[in-house]
């Protein structure tokens, strides 16, 4: 493991990381707000945090402490630290009660603390996989990710499965987008009744009526039998209709009526026939833009999305690239070519690089065909054959952009205030305490502390 991600989150100059928790790996990241304790979760997702229980958690600030440690219970593991007297609030002691897995009394042993660190990453760990197994991974449905917007995707896909209305999946081709319809339908109350795929976009005009709504005996030449429509074979079940922005606007009209009557029609035929199953429909284009162009339907639009999911492209979740690559990795090297054991650190940061315009399909034909035409141990950038233009830099973590801003303000402020401490401080809205803080973050005090005289 490269790091170890450490929240601390506290404003105390007198407390410091121990000496022996750096050295066991821990990389600690220092905040002063909840909104930062969240932006960089969600960034670098780290497993553990350390919260200084101080004067500050009082009132409404104490509110938003408890709604962060609520909304990361199943990711992240907290260790209080707090003071003897401070343990007598009623307030900290019910907070450490129910969101930390563990708290020392100041000041902490430092021993201790590193296996108090230890034993929460391990549970953390033992959480996520847990949470994946049991709430992302319905049986026959295979949903990766860790990232902030698949969470989201995922909290979403457990709402809307608990109820039978009609669902629009929205998002670039090769987003994964019939497996959340199969996880929709695999979480509902329909998951013994049949799920039925149909790709809108592939059947041919003339047949399209009769795939979607099944036709009669006779009905046109080549009716031999009566055929019963893929609308009709899901009865009982879930119908998922993919790219459904191809659809003719003549063919929308029939659909519009079937999700108002729940009923059908088959061609040739007279007879309303009703059809008790739940639509769930995805498109790659825009459907709204569709509408405006006159080239779909608007009533049938607000027909399809009452719920509607966006689906993040992988360009938006690339804290999930090697989650992913290692997955498919594990999927197709039995078959393929047992000999490879992984990926060069090379193909690796050049995957997290590329732009990925075809999303997780992409990704798995890329490392499905690397994993066949690889001639080494381990899959290397020849074999990913990926184009990463030459001036692509690795990105940023938000940490990393918010301390670059930070420093730039920083300077820019003791230079137009003439390396006036307060002033400085007074400009930035922070305290002198906060702005010495900030130096020695940065590395600056030899440079503002001694080599140049600070005025106080």
């Amino acid at each position: 493991m490269a790091f170890r991600h450490l929240i601390c989150l506290h404003s105390s100059e007198e407390w410091k990381v121990p000496n022996s928790v750096l050295k066991a790996g821990w990389s600690p990241h220092h905040l002063e707000s909840v909104a930062d304790a969240r932006a960089l979760i969600d960034s670098e997702q780290p497993c553990v945090g350390v919260i200084l229980f101080d004067h500050r958690w009082v009132n409404g600030r104490c509110d938003a402490l408890e709604r962060l440690l609520q909304e990361c219970a199943a990711h992240v593991e907290w260790i209080g630290l707090v003071s003897a007297e401070r343990l007598d609030d009623p307030a900290t002691q019910q907070l450490i009660a129910k969101y930390c897995c563990d708290y020392h009394t100041l000041p902490a042993d430092e021993h201790r603390l590193c296996v108090s660190l230890g034993h929460a990453e391990g549970m953390a760990r033992l959480r996520r996989v847990s949470a994946r197994q049991m709430t992302i991974q319905p049986e026959g449905v295979s949903l990766v990710g860790e990232s902030a917007a698949m969470r989201k995707v995922y909290r979403q896909i457990r709402k809307v499965a608990k109820v039978e209305a009609t669902v629009l999946l929205e998002g670039e081709s090769g987003t994964g987008k019939e497996l959340v319809a199969q996880a929709i339908h695999r979480g509902s109350l329909r998951s013994d009744g049949p799920f039925v795929a149909v790709n809108c976009g592939a059947i041919p005009v003339n047949l399209i009526q009769s795939e979607l709504f099944g036709h009669e005996k006779g009905s046109f030449t080549g009716a031999h039998a009566r055929h019963r429509g893929h609308i009709e074979t899901a009865c009982g079940g879930t119908v998922f209709l993919d790219e459904i922005g191809d659809l003719q606007l003549e063919i929308q009209v029939n659909l519009l009526r079937f999700l108002q009557e729940k009923t059908i029609t088959r061609v040739g035929g007279v007879k309303s026939i009703p059809v008790d199953v739940r639509v769930i429909a995805a498109t790659n284009k825009n459907l709204a833009e569709e509408v405006k162009a006159g080239r779909f339907r608007e009533d049938l639009y607000y027909r399809l999305c009452i719920l509607n999911l966006q689906l993040p492209p992988l360009r938006e979740r690339r804290g999930d690239i090697e989650l992913l690559a290692h997955y498919y990795f594990r999927k197709y090297r039995t078959l393929t070519n047992a000999r490879v054991h992984g990926f060069a650190p090379q193909a690796m940061n050049q995957m997290i690089a590329y732009h990925w315009p075809g999303n997780i399909r992409e990704l798995k034909n890329r490392i499905q065909r690397a994993l066949v035409m690889c001639e080494q141990r381990t899959l290397g950038p020849q074999d990913l054959n990926l184009q990463v233009a030459e001036d692509s830099k690795p990105l940023k973590t938000l940490a990393d952009a918010r301390a670059e801003t930070d420093l730039k303000v920083l300077l820019a402020a003791l230079n137009s205030n003439g390396n006036n401490i307060v002033k400085a401080s007074r400009e930035l809205g922070v305290s002198r305490v906060t702005l010495y803080r900030m130096l020695d973050k940065y590395n600056l005090s030899a440079r503002y502390g001694q080599g140049k005289k600070l005025e106080s």
